[in-house]
């Protein structure tokens, strides 16, 4: 059907196997990404080393700022082989505009506890209020 309207190319783009379209970005898993799951992504960009601490500048609230100052040179979700991801995140509220949650973060072969607060502000944004760090969970 030579001239025949067709519908949106649903195909991949070259070298690409799957088949997400535009926008699958800010889903995970079929699910949009909640505040929690994007801090877990920002703090661990920061604590990686992937990017500066003042990127969270203004995501922050009382001293978590300043914790960050003195965490983030160390890097220590840094990997010298692999990136690290965000294996899982689970955000707990307790109470409006505050949630607490905890994430596992895979280092390579290794596993970290990552757990944070955020809070609401009247401005309607999420903060950063505490990240705490743990050691290595189990074998990934």
């Amino acid at each position: 059907m030579r001239g025949a309207a067709r519908g949106p190319d649903t195909r991949a783009p070259a070298g690409r196997s799957d088949q997400r379209g535009p926008g699958d970005a800010t889903r995970r898993r079929g699910r949009t990404t909640t505040p929690h799951d994007m801090f877990a992504e920002r703090l661990l960009a920061v604590l990686s080393g992937s990017r500066p601490v003042h990127w969270m500048l203004g995501h922050t609230i009382g001293d978590e700022y300043d914790q960050l100052i003195a965490l983030a040179p160390a890097a220590p979700l840094r990997t010298g082989t692999s990136h690290p991801v965000v294996r899982s995140c689970r955000g707990i509220p307790l109470r409006p505009g505050v949630v607490e949650a905890c994430a596992s973060i895979e280092t390579g072969e290794r596993v970290r506890a990552m757990a944070f607060r955020i809070e609401r502000g009247d401005d309607l944004r999420w903060r950063c209020a505490a990240v705490e760090l743990g050691g290595d969970l189990v074998p990934a």
